[in-house]
């Protein structure tokens, strides 16, 4: 796994090992809590207060908000290695959006006090936090930008590419992602129907371009499906 499919490790640190010690020998077990949270349940909703953030070593969380109307908007979907509620180490003290457990999930919990302490002794936490945050305001920036400029289709392949490009492991000359969303997860994460994320898939196996089941995403010719949008 290279640095930009995962967070996990950077400057040669095991940040796992800073945010979530396991080692009862370090003396410090006890300083974040670990907390399980289960399937489809909620991590925190808007409004909530915001003192803490969380480091996700299992499980998958989705990141979310409700427009006026009650319909939900997925904003992202983060496994190990991510972090989110970061925005209260700048200060926000209520909640703006929710998080909700797509499956078993495992966190260290930190306050925003822990987290100071832990930067003034590790630099590559704060490196860590500085590129989290910028990577989400430019996802965020760009999904914008494709819900002004790009149509349907567009917005779901470059999705498809955006996702591969971050989650995806190399098998052979393959492209292989994980845990594959589902086709109405894809649908709220790219403004569209569930009706046409089907479409474009199934359009794309199609053409042997890639492959695809509810456990897994395969992509065959990672260039034929860039040149699709």
């Amino acid at each position: 796994m290279t640095s930009d499919q995962s967070l996990w490790y950077l400057e040669n640190i095991d940040l796992s090992g800073i945010l979530c010690p396991r080692k009862i020998q370090r003396g410090d077990l006890d300083t974040h809590e670990q907390k399980v949270f289960e399937k489809g349940s909620y991590i925190y909703l808007p409004d909530e207060y915001a003192d803490r953030m969380f480091f996700i070593t299992e499980g998958r969380v989705k990141i979310g908000t409700y427009s006026d109307q009650g319909k939900e908007v997925t904003k992202a979907i983060i496994g190990p290695g991510e972090v989110f509620g970061e925005l209260s180490m700048i200060g926000e003290n209520r909640r703006h959006d929710f998080a909700y457990a797509m499956e078993q999930t495992h966190t260290c919990v930190m306050t925003v006090g822990d987290l100071e302490d832990m930067m003034r002794e590790h630099s590559a936490l704060s490196l860590f936090l500085m590129r989290t945050m910028g990577s989400r305001m430019l996802e965020m920036e760009n999904r914008l930008q494709s819900l002004v400029f790009k149509d349907s289709r567009t917005r779901i392949i470059d999705y498809l590419v955006s996702l591969v490009h971050k989650k995806g492991q190399r098998v052979g000359y393959e492209m292989l992602v994980r845990k594959f969303l589902t086709h109405q997860e894809i649908a709220n994460l790219t403004a569209t129907s569930r009706q046409t994320v089907t479409t474009v898939l199934n359009e794309l196996r199609n053409k042997d371009i890639l492959t695809f089941d509810r456990k897994r995403l395969l992509v065959r010719d990672m260039e034929a499906l860039e040149k699709e949008k």
